[in-house]
């Protein structure tokens, strides 16, 4: 038996009915890849009005599609918040636009604010007039949060390491600059930009770069921290000094570079020489005091016995000074001790090491000088002492001075024995009526000579 033939018309409707199948099928997949995308994906009408929306954009709307179709943003989003949003769309649909930007919505449901990065663009029929609009939205809210967080982070930093009063920079280990703050900037007399991918040459006098430089390499290589003082001349020409803590540090690709932070400590410095002066001088008078003298005086008599030179001292005592303080009073004394250290001065040497040792009490260390030499020098002070007298008011003040000077000779193994025999000296000169220069020469030497005025 042979089955008939379907007739025509039952040909089209099964033919009809494929296309359907395969139209629904079809839309079945596109609907399911819209889905899967990752993004918000939807479309409106010439009005705004939703024609699709994707799954994302169903659940950020909390309706199903039914609900969605046919409303425009004010349904979801409302009025208050959405200006720019509206603007954007307006742009798209009425001008033509295609737009991609960053955008914000209030979502009416949950009070929250949340951001994309949209592309919209116009929807056009066969003859190219604009029937609605296409949006692709990913949320980055979560990314422009991170983002802010770190803006601020780094704004907080910035205002932290600008304002700090300290230098700080980065350098990797080809002698570039990587970072630098503001007061960096201000110390070079030039920009951070300026700074950052300059070379330490570039900055700084050649020398000075390269003894940076030499305990950068240290640091390097060490891998350890490094902190110690350094000092720098500043675009104003003052020299500065820094208490500068060194890192190494390796970049998230492992290049090795260093980070410094020097604080300024030039104020410090300077009050730490002060004091370290005043420890050292007699704070009346300005000149060397005891202690500072007979360091100084242990060091040269050990050169001097090293390199067989010729050394001398001389002792001085000014004559009759409590009277001075008793009949005038303490300040007059104090004056008189430094118009005669003044005088002092104007006859020695910059290598004269003058000290004052006791009240009215004198030392004068003269290295490379001979007996006879040191001598005449004391006569020359004590004869300048007498012969000028000191203004004060209503009258002039005359002084004197008695002298003991001793020589370095084979025989003195220490200081002290040098220092004992022109103490004796100053001791005859006394005796002997003050007001004079005695000498005392060793037991090998001749016996004491003096000279009077």
């Amino acid at each position: 038996m042979i089955a008939a033939k379907p007739s025509k018309k039952a040909q089209v409707m099964s033919s009809t009915n494929g296309n359907a199948d395969f139209a629904a099928l079809t839309d079945d997949s596109y609907r399911l890849l819209l889905d899967e995308v990752g993004a918000f994906v939807y479309t409106t009408d010439k009005e705004g009005r939703y024609t699709f929306a994707n799954r994302m954009v169903l659940q950020l709307l909390g309706h199903p599609l039914e609900e969605v179709l046919g409303k425009d943003i004010s349904h979801f989003f409302g009025d208050k918040g959405n200006e720019a949003l509206r603007e954007t769309d307006r742009r798209v649909l009425q001008d033509g636009e295609t737009i991609a930007r960053e955008e914000s919505n209030l979502i009416l449901t949950t009070g929250e604010l949340r951001t994309y990065w949209s592309t919209k663009k116009p929807l056009r029929d066969a003859t190219g007039h604009i029937i609605g609009l296409i949006g692709i939205s990913h949320d980055i809210t979560e990314k422009k949060r991170l983002e802010d967080k770190l803006r601020r982070q780094k704004e907080l930093l910035d205002a932290l390491v600008d304002n700090v009063d300290a230098l700080i920079y980065m350098k990797d280990a080809n002698r570039r600059f990587l970072y630098a703050n503001r007061r960096m900037a201000e110390t070079f007399g030039c920009s951070v930009e300026q700074i950052i991918g300059s070379l330490d040459t570039d900055l700084m006098p050649a020398e000075v770069a390269e003894r940076f430089w030499q305990q950068d390499q240290k640091i390097l290589a060490s891998g350890q921290r490094h902190a110690c003082e350094e000092s720098l001349v500043d675009a104003g020409g003052q020299l500065r000094h820094y208490w500068s803590v060194i890192i190494p540090w390796a970049g998230p690709d492992g290049t090795p570079a260093i980070i410094g932070l020097s604080t300024d400590i030039t104020e410090l410095h300077a009050l730490k020489e002060e004091l370290r002066r005043q420890a050292r001088a007699d704070s009346l008078t300005g000149i060397a005091n005891r202690r500072s003298f007979y360091e100084n005086a242990e060091q040269e008599f050990a050169r001097s016995r090293l390199c067989g030179q010729a050394l001398s001292l001389i002792t001085i005592d000014i004559d009759f000074f409590k009277r001075i303080n008793d009949s005038l009073g303490h300040p007059m004394g104090d004056r008189v001790l430094q118009e005669f250290v003044a005088r002092c001065q104007d006859a020695l040497r910059a290598e004269h090491l003058l000290a004052r040792t006791g009240g009215e009490e004198f030392c004068i260390l003269l290295p490379a000088t001979d007996l006879d030499a040191a001598h005449r020098l004391a006569e020359s002070i004590r004869q300048q002492t007498e012969a000028r007298p000191i203004l004060v008011p209503e009258r002039e003040l005359r002084i004197s001075a008695s002298f003991g000077v001793a020589g370095l000779c084979d025989s003195d193994e220490r200081f002290e024995t040098l220092y004992s025999r022109a103490d004796l000296a100053l001791y005859a000169a006394k005796q002997q009526g003050r007001n004079r220069t005695s000498l005392l020469r060793s037991p090998a030497q001749e016996g004491a000579s003096s000279s009077q005025n």
